[in-house]
């Protein structure tokens, strides 16, 4: 309920944070450290990027995805 409340902008943003979580819980595994190390930190910046994504997708709600596919169409134009 409370994620329901807050506003378009912020759900962009809470989704947006997702991509920088993917990349970074990728590009670790070429670190030069342990193998449970890298393990842990994929397991936290996965979890961050998944939280981030559906904390997003929540706010957005249908309102937001109509919003979001009605400006890309008439962008297209």
């Amino acid at each position: 309920m409370w994620l329901s409340s807050l506003s378009f902008r912020t759900g962009v943003i809470v989704l947006a944070t997702c991509i920088p979580f993917y990349i970074i819980s990728f590009a670790q595994m070429a670190l030069p450290i342990s193998v449970s190390l890298k393990s842990a930190l994929w397991v936290l910046f996965f979890g961050l990027a998944k939280t981030a994504q559906y904390g997003g997708l929540t706010i957005l709600g249908a309102k937001g995805i109509k919003r979001l596919k009605d400006y890309w169409k008439h962008k297209k134009e």
